[in-house]
């Protein structure tokens, strides 16, 4: 059974920093494709961006490219988004989701993790 669990989402004012983690148990996180989609207030869940398994391919949604990073840490079982610039119309719910190389879709996914960004 593989679970995700996300953390490090809160109030923060418009242009500050927030760091969000994904915590994937099991011993085959380093065999998954890793990705941050959100759901913003009446909007259906988007993609934001994805890393590869070995971290060396990443790509984003135009929305957040060069605001937002995606990392992993496969030692730690960790996926990481850092989120910089921050503007009202990055709040949203924020889930991480897994699928490996023979999956069409993501397979599993967290149960998500709140970000509000002020004004």
């Amino acid at each position: 059974q593989v679970q995700l669990v996300e953390s490090g989402g809160g109030l923060v004012q418009a242009g500050g920093s927030l760091r969000l983690s994904c915590v994937v148990s099991g011993r085959t996180f380093s065999s998954y494709t890793m990705g941050w989609f959100r759901q913003p207030p009446g909007k259906e869940r988007e993609f934001i961006t994805a890393i590869r398994r070995s971290g060396g391919s990443t790509s984003y949604a135009d929305s957040v490219k060069g605001r937002f990073t995606i990392s992993r840490d496969n030692d730690k079982n960790t996926v990481y988004l850092q989120m910089n610039s921050l503007k009202p119309e990055d709040t949203a719910v924020y889930f991480c989701a897994a699928r490996s190389d023979y999956d069409r879709s993501y397979r599993y996914w967290g149960q998500g993790t709140q970000v509000t960004v002020s004004s």
